[in-house]
């Protein structure tokens, strides 16, 4: 290597350290900023699922006590009036005679 090409190439390396340092430091920051902003973003998802289960687990105890609370006896309850009111619509069944007061 000729002196005249070494003597510009150390100043060029010499200004190209603080220059790459200045770079590396802001890439650092980059992915930090970076970082932090996924972590908040995983934080919101996180509190929207938490509200979101929470939700579906009010819809389950409800349903838990419908089915608990005789819910399907009131299901057979309501179709059995539906098949009464088919009844009397048609005409046809037993009349009562409610003057005599029968017993059914």
């Amino acid at each position: 290597m000729d002196v005249a090409v070494l003597g510009v190439m150390i100043p060029i390396i010499a200004l190209m350290i603080p220059i790459v340092a200045i770079w590396a430091k802001h890439q650092q920051k980059m992915a930090e900023m970076n970082a932090k902003s996924t972590a908040e973003l995983t934080a919101e998802k996180a509190a929207q699922y938490t509200g979101h289960i929470k939700d579906l687990e009010d819809r389950v105890r409800v349903l838990e006590r419908i089915v608990t609370d005789r819910g399907y006896d009131v299901s057979t309850q309501i179709e059995a009036l539906r098949d009464q009111h088919r009844v009397e619509e048609a005409g046809t069944g037993v009349p009562l005679n409610i003057a005599r007061k029968e017993n059914v």
